[in-house]
């Protein structure tokens, strides 16, 4: 498995907006995704981190790489202060 861990800050005021844009962009069905988990921070209500599992690199960069990921980042923008902070990497333990 192949994903990412991003650290997200929303906007002032846009908290809802951005769990309603997570939810419809994350919901759409794209090839090799496995689960996108989303958590607010206790310490600051305005930070999240999102984790996407992908089966391969080779499907989470097709993804990355993709026009359509792209609008869906665009929206997502929408709602953030900056950009996020992506860290990628292999998944070497899992314990499902």
């Amino acid at each position: 498995m192949y994903g990412t861990v991003a650290r997200m800050v929303v906007k002032d005021g846009m908290q809802t907006d951005f769990l309603r844009i997570t939810e419809e962009v994350e919901g759409v069905a794209i090839p090799g995704m496995q689960a996108v988990y989303v958590y607010q921070m206790d310490a600051d209500s305005r930070e999240y981190y999102m984790t996407v599992l992908f089966d391969s690199r080779e499907a989470y960069v097709a993804n990355a790489n993709s026009p359509e990921q792209h609008a869906r980042f665009t929206l997502l923008m929408t709602a953030l202060e900056t950009e996020p902070e992506w860290h990628d990497g292999e998944v070497v333990y899992a314990n499902a």
